[in-house]
């Protein structure tokens, strides 16, 4: 029987001790921070404040826009589209080729007024089980309107990119029980661009059409 397992999660959030003053520090930072702070810093605003839509700027946008003034390379930063992106060693390498770009292009760089440096941080996943499984697109339905959001979160963001799957869980599910065309649905789905319970929402209209048909 191809059970889904619905799995929640904790974060543990970790400081590194490093920190960037400016461009050129920060480019030095990203180069040598493990791959989960990598993932921290591009996803922590989504997760802590998933009523917003669309989600604010990365970390690192957001310390060069705010702190630096630096508004250009701040657009640049934000505008990575990470739904893009596979694995967080590709999604270091653009932000690795953006600064270094713009290092290249300007000499001077600005340099954070003292207690505004960018401080590096990760975390530590948790993963747990939840009571909720399904063994048909109908159960699966109804299970994803009980779990809660870190749930969906894991199975949507952290199988992906974190995980390096490849694919959020729900579709390699419904893909493994031949559901092709709501597999391929979900997973074109750019979950970056609702808010959790919207997502939620639009996976549960798509699991009800397929399961009507």
């Amino acid at each position: 029987m191809n059970e889904f397992y619905f799995k929640t999660k904790l974060d543990q959030t970790t400081l590194l001790g490093l920190t960037a003053k400016n461009i050129r520090e920060l480019l030095k930072g990203i180069k040598a921070i493990p791959e989960a702070s990598i993932y921290y810093h591009t996803h922590k605003y989504l997760h802590q404040h998933h009523f917003l839509s669309p989600e604010p700027p990365n970390d690192f946008a957001y310390w060069i826009t705010e702190v630096l003034n630096e508004a250009r390379l701040g657009e640049i930063m934000s505008s990575v589209d990470i739904v893009q992106f596979h694995t967080l060693q590709d999604l270091r390498t653009r932000f690795v080729e953006i600064l270094s770009e713009h290092l290249r292009e300007n000499d001077k760089s600005p340099t954070a007024p003292q207690g505004q440096e960018f401080h590096f941080m990760a975390s530590r996943m948790f993963v747990l089980q939840t009571p909720y499984t399904a063994t048909t697109p109908s159960e699966f339905r109804e299970a994803l309107q009980r779990v809660s959001v870190n749930s969906l979160y894991y199975h949507i963001f952290d199988a992906k990119l974190r995980l390096e799957k490849g694919e959020n869980d729900f579709s390699r599910w419904f893909r493994d029980l031949g559901k092709t065309q709501l597999a391929d649905e979900i997973a074109r789905l750019d979950p970056y661009t609702y808010t959790l319970e919207g997502l939620r929402n639009r996976i549960i209209k798509l699991v009800e059409r397929h399961d009507s048909n």
